[in-house]
Order: C-alpha cells, then structure tokens, then sequence
C-alpha cells in the first residue's frame, strides 16, 4: 500500500515512518522541517520505498498532487510546545488549523481511503476527571492546545460532510528516542536527559508529585496503525499508557540531584487516559512498561548530547510569557 505522513520527519512521525516501511509499503514524507529533522530518518535513509517533500502542509496547491493514489493519510504535522503558540497564535493557527484543512481537502480531492489525526490531551486543559475520557469537558487552556482541537473538529466535520473516513487520537504525553529536544522550553525527558548527561541538577516543577501518562512511542505507533486498519470512522480515541507516574518517580528513576522551580499555570497536575475506548473499540493495548521505556531512553541518551541544557535562570527566562498571559506569577 501506499501512505502519506504529514510531519514525517518528526518524533513520531519518523517512528511511524520506520514501522510502515519495515513493512514492506511504500511512504511518502511531507515536512517543513521547522521543527523535524531530516537526521530522525537516518534509519531508512535511501530506502527506495521512501519518498521526502521539504513542503508546508499549509500550502494546498503545493501539497495537493503527492496525495494522488495514496491508500492511507497520517496527519502528524504540525507546531506543539505552549510558550511559542502563546507569542506566536497566528503562526500555530496557519500550521495546525490551516494546514489541517490542506491535508483534509488533498486527501479528499484524491479519494484517499482513510486519515488518522493527530490529536492532542491538552484539549481536556486542567480536568478533574481521573482517568479521563473522551467525553470529558473541553477546556484548552493555551493557542497550541486550542489549535490542535480545532484541527480535530475540522477532521470529524470533513468526515461528516464529505464521507471522508477519519479517525483522531488524543495522544498523552508521549516519549521515546529521539523525542524533541529544542523548543522554547522542551518536555521533560529531554530537559532531564541533557541535564543528566551535563551533571546538571534536574529542574523539577513545583513539588514534583504531579504525575502524567507517560505513553512509549512504538505503543502510539501501534494505535494509529490500529486506527487505519479497522472500518472505525467519525470516532475520537484516548492513547495512553494506563497508568500515570509522578515526576519524582521519574527522577527517581534518573538518578539524579534535583532544583526545584514554580509551578506554572495551565499545567494539569495529573494527565492520566482513559483507554477504554480504544481497547474495546480497536482491541490496542500499551506493551511498554514505564521503567522499561525509561531504561530504552538510557541507551539513546547520546541523542541528546547537543541538546540545551536548562537551569533555573534560563527556565525562569524561557516561560515568562507563559506566567504573563495565562494570570499567575512566578514564585
């Protein structure tokens, strides 16, 4: 078969990449490498099933002719991180709400049989519900989070009106090799990986009980594998990883002297999926325990040697706009 990979060159998107070329189909990349690296497709560099278009999703015309004979669409693309979409809302809307509906509208227009989204948990904002599921409020709490579930509504609403099948999956705090590492303020693995591999202490946020649903990176991959093979459509699915684990059990993990920093506004203090759904509905199921997702982070701890290394001072710096226009202060 014959797919397309919107932000191929990504985290996930690379790993999904891998998996759909070692079996055996032929993969088409679409990236702006804004925030992707053409170095995460080292692994299946000249594969002649493999085919790299540097293109802005945004750009219909121009993405429009590679959907043409594609069995199967993968939308990944698109901007994440908090801090850069609140100082840059119209840049994340083009690339994750305007490029959405390119995506949907080339799918479309070239008969592509099903397109799977990636969506976000940070639309649930700070919730109450525990494990959350799919029809728990929507209350995106920043530009980044508020894109990428209007994106999804645009992705139900393409299925609704054009019968164009789609699924979307509500990823939770995913992580693995060659997880992001530069951004304003990056996630937690590569902040604490490069501070690990400098000597550094780890920048824990607030008291470090908060916990989250860390999700492996081949168990996503498996989902929306899932998700493209079965005759579901119209349908929103939690992929996490059944449980949630707090930061200083990460720490603890690590190994490591620790810093504390403020805790910051619009960050839940537990992201924890309810799968349900998604096991019933499409029979996935997580495979990768926590501590040996972490262990496999260690082994590729080389990746993130490069990486910038974040302290208290730099922190502080990075996220003052973060403070500024979500209504708290530091302290």
């Amino acid at each position: 078969m014959k797919y397309l990979v919107t932000g191929g060159a990504g985290f996930i998107g690379s790993h999904l990449v891998e998996r759909l070329l070692g079996d055996d189909h032929t993969v088409t990349v679409l990236d702006n490498f804004s925030s992707g690296r053409i170095e995460n497709l080292d692994q299946v560099k000249g594969n002649p099933r493999l085919l790299i278009r540097h293109v802005d999703v945004a750009h219909y015309e121009e993405i429009k002719p590679f959907f043409e004979g594609v069995d199967w669409v993968f939308h990944l693309a698109a901007l994440a991180d908090i801090v850069p979409s609140i100082r840059r809302p119209l840049i994340y809307h083009k690339s994750n709400v305007d490029g959405t509906i390119a995506v949907l509208e080339a799918a479309r227009s070239a008969g592509v049989k099903r397109l799977v989204y990636a969506a976000s948990s940070s639309c649930y904002g700070v919730t109450d519900k525990f494990p959350t599921p799919e029809t728990a409020p929507i209350k995106p709490m920043y530009p980044y989070a508020l894109t990428k579930y209007l994106g999804e509504q645009y992705v139900l609403h393409w299925n609704k009106t054009y019968r164009l099948p789609c699924v979307s999956l509500r990823l939770f705090n995913v992580y693995g090799p060659r997880a992001r590492t530069s951004s304003t303020y990056g996630a937690v693995f590569g902040v604490f990986l490069a501070q690990k591999l400098a000597g550094k202490p780890f920048t824990v946020v607030g008291d470090g009980t908060q916990t989250r649903d860390f999700t492996f990176v081949t168990d996503v991959v498996d989902a929306f594998l899932r998700a493209a093979d079965s005759e579901i459509e119209s349908e929103i699915f939690n992929v996490g990883s059944g449980n949630t684990y707090s930061i200083n059990y990460l720490v603890s993990l690590l190994g490591g002297d620790v810093v504390h920093i403020p805790k910051r506004p619009g960050e839940p203090d537990c992201t924890f999926a309810d799968i349900c759904k998604i096991s019933q509905t499409l029979g996935w199921q997580p495979k990768v325990r926590f501590e040996e997702g972490v262990r496999l982070m260690f082994q590729n701890i080389d990746r993130w040697r490069d990486a910038p290394v974040w302290d208290e001072k730099s922190i502080a710096e990075a996220t003052i706009d973060w403070f500024k226009h979500l209504g708290a202060s530091p302290s």
